[in-house]
């Protein structure tokens, strides 16, 4: 049980103001200070300091914050298992990104369940920028993540690598002859995933690098699913870049085709990740364990 003024220190660190934090946690802001003071003595460190007026963590604040955030989340998953229906049961929530949990994990979590039948299961989706808040909220154990993440917060354990292509259709005509480089793609239409989607984040990159940007395409549809962008590339409604596993089927079946780029080739990683610290590693480990080698 973590002492009621440890819940003041991680409400400052989210706010980063006093009194917010004495709103949200409906005390006064003398009784913040005072627990802030507390925490400070008792680990004999400064917490917090203004810069140019604005509260911010100090070094040793935030590497608090980051360990106690991680308590508070293991205490959620350890009150979960003290209200398990049966002792025997044994409670797991993992997050999947919309691309994985449609086209990549659905054999290995049958496999998962068939070895651990006396687990209960909770599959989250979002897209990346959605799990990692709901690893740092305590609301998921574990994420698998296809787009990128700041890997010095993170245990992180290799799934496995994707293709990452441009995709049309068979039928598809360019507007400007045959393509050779991306940039000779920019007057097509472009089928993208809502921002915060590991799938757009990977060609936003790419494009920075280049100097190029997204607006550089002149028309754009932006879809929050998968399947939809996988159907109108099929209806020949635009050109697209996702991971080849998730249009594998159509283009086995030659409906949708691999665009041939001389300046483009993109393998990704998979990670399962969780929050350093947790005291649940070792429970993590094998169950990333089971699911990758399923």
């Amino acid at each position: 049980m973590l002492d009621f003024r440890v819940r003041t220190f991680l409400c400052v660190c989210q706010t980063l103001n006093y009194t917010k934090a004495a709103q949200q946690l409906h005390i006064t802001q003398p009784a913040v200070s005072a627990h802030i003071r507390y925490v400070e003595t008792y680990y004999q460190v400064q917490l917090f300091h203004y810069q140019n007026r604005k509260l911010e963590l100090t070094a040793a604040g935030k590497l608090l914050y980051q360990r106690l955030r991680t308590l508070t989340n293991d205490e959620t998953q350890l009150q979960a298992e003290l209200h398990a229906p049966q002792q025997e049961t044994e409670q797991f929530s993992l997050g999947v990104t919309m691309t994985i949990g449609e086209y990549a994990i659905i054999k290995p979590l049958t496999n998962l369940l068939k070895q651990q039948p006396h687990l209960n299961l909770h599959l989250h989706f979002g897209n990346t920028a959605q799990l990692l808040e709901q690893l740092k909220e305590g609301s998921i154990q574990m994420a698998l993540v296809e787009g990128y993440y700041p890997k010095d917060m993170y245990v992180h354990k290799h799934y496995r690598t994707e293709a990452y292509i441009p995709v049309c259709a068979t039928s598809h005509v360019f507007k400007n002859a045959t393509p050779h480089t991306i940039e000779d793609l920019i007057e097509e239409r472009i089928l993208l995933r809502e921002k915060g989607s590991g799938t757009r984040n990977i060609l936003e990159r790419y494009l920075a690098i280049r100097g190029m940007h997204m607006e550089d395409f002149h028309h754009y549809i932006e879809v929050e699913n998968m399947h939809t962008i996988i159907d109108l590339l099929c209806e020949d409604c635009g050109i697209s870049f996702l991971y080849r596993m998730a249009a594998q089927k159509q283009i086995q079946a030659g409906i949708l085709k691999e665009i041939s780029l001389e300046d483009f080739s993109i393998h990704h990683d998979l990670d399962f990740i969780w929050e350093k610290g947790s005291l649940y590693t070792d429970r993590n480990e094998t169950i990333c364990s089971q699911l990758t080698h399923a």
